[in-house]
């Protein structure tokens, strides 16, 4: 791997404590870190269990934890570190190291689940989509899979994601078709009951009709979104679906 440099020393104490700056930064994080002898996830791993088990749970076992992270301990290896050493070191240090490493690890988990999900579709997840996210209450993302002679794209919701009441509009034709490709959701004509989505269901939108879709509040959900071709075709956004109805679903 890169050498490893450091400055925080010199950053924090470098007029304060010079000598302690240079020591931090040049030895014990420059030659010590840079050594032969131990690869550098086991470093990282058994310097998070010497602060642990001295009691040190401030700024620095923090950044001890991202430093484990970002050399590939996973957040089922920090887990179990962390319950191993409780055993020895004390429960209550276990806490207050579990406590800041929930934090740490969160995006892992996020990470995994979607990649979970991605995986049982054949459609690509897509970027972030961002272009449409002030009509959406949570993180959504577009995966174009057609935009020659019918537009299909493949959408996909965090869960508890879902997009604002619009309507599609068209002088003649329009609307739109959607088929649930992965996860379970829901769809929902104002004034009617929503309808659970799972994969394989499809629903059909005239135009015209107020409606909102998006995910369940346990499950990632994607969809294919297709357009169907009309006259003088525009999209309303409307109001947010409010909390209140949202979570009466299961």
């Amino acid at each position: 791997m890169d050498k490893i440099t450091q400055d925080a020393g010199r950053k924090a104490l470098g007029e304060f404590a010079p000598d302690f700056a240079h020591y931090n930064d040049d030895i014990l994080l420059g030659e010590n870190w840079n050594s032969s002898g131990i690869d550098h996830k086991t470093r990282c791993i058994i310097t998070v269990v010497a602060l642990m088990s001295s009691g040190i749970t401030d700024s620095s076992l923090k950044y001890h934890l991202e430093n484990a992270k970002n050399a590939g301990v996973t957040k089922n290896e920090i887990a179990a570190i962390v319950t191993h050493v409780a055993f020895y070191a004390g429960w209550p240090k276990a806490w207050a190291v579990f406590n800041m490493a929930k934090d740490i690890w969160a995006n892992e988990t996020i990470k995994t689940a979607m990649e979970a999900h991605a995986n049982q579709m054949i459609f690509p997840l897509g970027a972030p989509n961002d272009g449409f996210k002030q009509y959406f209450s949570g993180k959504s993302y577009l995966a174009p899979v057609s935009k020659e002679q019918v537009g299909i794209f493949n959408v996909t919701f965090e869960p508890s994601c879902r997009n604002n009441w619009h309507i599609h509009h068209a002088t003649k034709g329009g609307g739109q078709i959607l088929i649930c490709v992965a996860g379970r959701g829901y769809y929902q004509e104002w004034g009617k009951t929503p309808i659970e989505m799972k994969p394989g269901d499809v629903i059909n939108i005239p135009a015209g009709v107020k409606h909102w879709h998006g995910a369940a509040k346990d499950s990632w959900f994607s969809h294919l979104a297709i357009e169907v071709p009309g006259e003088n075709g525009s999209n309303e956004w409307l109001e947010p679906v409010a909390d209140k109805e949202y979570n009466k679903l299961s």
